[in-house]
């Protein structure tokens, strides 16, 4: 597998092609890497599309000389990003892998680590046999796995504001798995994808807090393999186009003070590129909100503690289509290829905005 650009010699980069280009991910994808230092994207899929350009589907994208063509019909590149439905990539995994040294998918086929954990949250697993190849993609909890990594699996989008959240608390010892957390995840419209149901249309969405998990989200299986935190998680839908922010009440059996809870988030984030910490400062803005990183691959994490200090309050905020899929996707890529990790993805938030 290539490493870098610079060990090619060529200094040309990476060729990338995006199968399932056309739904919302998909053209996240296709916007970060058509301005990417180091990528040069070939081929864009959409059975639906086939055809039609790019700028057809994605308004944003109509300066985009590059038409759709089937997955039928993969070329062979440096790398493959698949924005496919769950289920699709497992099918499709060995032709992806025939056709790019490194495939990073978007789905949840190839996030969790055991095959039963499918059995358990899914409805199964048909090729297992790559499960032990893939690599988790979130640089914060897996950055050191990632270089040279042949798959990649994206996480979940609720499931990244909460480990981003939580992640300092359990390297510090605040928090175990024998302590009780509780998790509420208010989402944007966009997670339900371009293809979303009658649920997702603007009427039916407008003005709602909908409780659309209350038990038993799937997400809950990734807070469990990689922080072993078993947790009580519901999600809402909200009026929100784009964002995903995660409020998490952990009862830590010990005592913790707020110095203990600075200590613990600055040792996690201190040097990380895309983790900022906002935790009730000063401003309009005091904790994490998904409003202020729209459009961009960073996340807001904080905190707050109770006046009897026996319960934390985690925050995480991140843009579901950004942090928690295609920008986390990308920042995964670039560790992997030996790139520079923020290459691609330096876009700053907007204030003030609308809807994010």
């Amino acid at each position: 597998m290539t490493t870098s650009a610079e060990d090619e010699g060529t200094g040309e980069g990476f060729t990338a092609a995006v199968v399932g280009g056309s739904g919302f991910t998909g053209g996240e994808l296709l916007r970060l890497l058509v301005g990417h230092p180091a990528f040069e994207v070939v081929q864009a899929t959409s059975r639906e599309y086939e055809n039609k350009t790019v700028g057809y589907v994605h308004p944003n994208l109509r300066g985009l000389n590059l038409r759709f063509s089937s997955p039928e019909e993969l070329e062979s590149v440096d790398v493959l990003f698949a924005a496919t439905p769950h289920g699709v990539s497992m099918q499709h995994i060995d032709s992806f892998r025939d056709a790019a040294g490194l495939v990073v998918d978007l789905s949840a086929d190839f996030r969790l680590p055991e095959a039963d954990a499918y059995d358990e949250w899914y409805d199964g697993h048909t090729a297992t046999e790559h499960l032990a190849d893939a690599e988790y993609a979130l640089p914060e909890l897996n950055r050191g796995n990632l270089p040279g990594a042949e798959l990649i699996a994206a996480g979940g989008c609720n499931a990244t504001a909460t480990l981003l959240a939580m992640k300092p608390l359990v390297d510090a010892g605040v928090v175990t798995g024998d302590d009780r957390v509780v998790v509420d995840v208010k989402v944007g419209s966009s997670e339900g994808g371009a293809s979303g149901g009658k649920a997702s249309s603007h009427p039916e969405r407008s003005g709602v807090v909908r409780p659309y998990a209350p038990t038993g989200h799937r997400h809950e299986a990734e807070l469990e393999a990689y922080l072993d935190l078993p947790t009580a998680f519901t999600v809402h839908a909200v009026e929100m186009v784009r964002g995903a922010s995660a409020t998490c009440h952990a009862f830590p059996d010990g005592p913790v003070t707020k110095g203990d809870l600075w200590g613990a988030y600055r040792e996690a984030y201190e040097d990380e590129p895309f983790v900022d910490l906002v935790a009730g400062g000063g401003g309009t803005y005091r904790y994490p909100e998904p409003k202020a990183v729209a459009g961009t691959n960073r996340a807001e994490v904080g905190f707050a503690l109770d006046p009897g200090n026996e319960r934390v309050v985690a925050f995480g905020a991140i843009d579901n289509m950004m942090k928690g899929s295609a920008g986390q996707a990308v920042h995964a890529a670039n560790v992997a290829l030996g790139l520079e990790e923020t290459a691609g993805l330096d876009q700053l938030g907007l204030h003030p905005v609308g809807s994010p």
